[in-house]
């Protein structure tokens, strides 16, 4: 370690610990850790992405000091044009490593990382006096609380209890717990209505979808995105074979034959390939022009978000099943919570034309 970074954690370490002196807490995180943090929060550095959409979503935006450096690749491009503040904040690590000596530099009273954080990081953060708390928005049993991909009894439960738990930790926190009640409420009106106007679709009638990712890349069972699609009344065609996020063969997608192919905003390039590929012209969905490009609010990613469960479920919904939600306007829909809960209005981009 060099001398100058040995003196500034000295220092570090000195001023933190001035926080003793003030009135703190303790909190439990969601990897079931109890951590002692002070009783007001001004200053986080955050290196998971799901944690730093939702400190955005709550208004918690000025308090954030420090991102993870791949946070547009994480977040998609888009997002510095919805929240361009974040383009200031210093960025100092990821989801698995952080520069220590930057930390230090930024002062922070909490920093926030993704439940599967390595074990030496979390404690080195902690040596330094620096309460860490880990999120995985998932209720998980015992054992599986670091796990990337858990096993998990009844996947819904842990997912739904997960994102409350860790919504509500979020904003207790940072100190706006009404914000974050604001947004569970939200995201579970949401998925109420779908849940209302699916209730006596049939099994059989289920619509047959596939995620698909970069590089042959999907998810199965155990990841949010499979929830999504049934809640939205569609079949997962890759729950039965695929454990999480994994890479499948072209053969397996072509015996899958789905109806549907969603693709996550922040790959649009996988819908050209699709669409060129000469592999993929037997499947029904690129055979029907079913192929669709998710919009932003519909982040159909490992784990839940709010926006996902309370517009993404219903855009997902209104395109399988248009009939039933005829009345339903998403551009109305998207602009109704962007500017409740991002404090803009929502653009529609012109490579959703087809989400209204």
């Amino acid at each position: 370690m060099h001398t100058s970074f040995k003196r500034i954690i000295l220092a570090e370490l000195l001023t933190l610990t001035s926080f003793h002196s003030y009135a703190s807490r303790i909190v439990t995180d969601q990897i079931g850790r109890q951590v002692e943090i002070p009783d007001k929060i001004d200053r986080v550095v955050v290196l998971q992405h799901q944690t730093l959409n939702l400190l955005v979503q709550i208004n918690a935006t000025d308090k954030i000091v420090g991102i993870l450096a791949n946070w547009k690749q994480q977040l998609g491009e888009g997002y510095a044009q919805l929240v361009p503040e974040l383009t200031h904040k210093a960025m100092l690590g990821d989801l698995t490593h952080v520069d220590l000596e930057k930390l230090v530099a930024l002062h922070p009273q909490v920093v926030f990382v993704t439940n599967y954080a390595p074990k030496e990081m979390i404690d080195q953060i902690s040596a330094l006096g620096i309460p860490v708390l880990a999120i995985s928005l998932r209720h998980d049993d015992a054992g599986q609380q670091g796990k990337i991909n858990p096993s998990m009894q009844n996947e819904d439960q842990a997912y739904d209890l997960g994102i409350k738990e860790g919504i509500t930790l979020i904003g207790n926190v940072v100190n706006k717990p009404k914000q974050a009640q604001a947004l569970i409420n939200a995201a579970f009106a949401g998925r109420k209505m779908v849940s209302d106007r699916l209730k006596n679709l049939p099994e059989q009638q289920r619509v047959r979808a596939y995620m698909a990712n970069p590089d042959l890349t999907t998810y199965g069972s155990g990841k949010y995105t499979g929830l999504m699609m049934a809640h939205a009344g569609a079949l997962n065609v890759a729950a039965a074979t695929v454990q999480g996020f994994k890479q499948v063969s072209m053969e397996q997608v072509v015996a899958w034959n789905p109806q549907v192919i969603f693709v996550q905003d922040r790959y649009p390039n996988v819908v050209q390939e699709i669409q060129q590929d000469a592999r993929w012209q037997t499947i029904d969905a690129v055979k029907n022009h079913r192929v669709w490009l998710m919009p932003e609010y519909a982040k159909a990613w490992g784990y839940p978000m709010p926006e996902a469960i309370g517009l993404g479920e219903l855009w997902m919904a209104k395109k399988l099943y248009p009939e039933k939600f005829r009345d339903i306007d998403m551009q109305q829909q998207a602009d109704r919570w962007y500017q409740r809960f991002y404090r803009t209005h929502y653009h529609d981009n012109a490579k959703y034309s087809d989400s209204r």
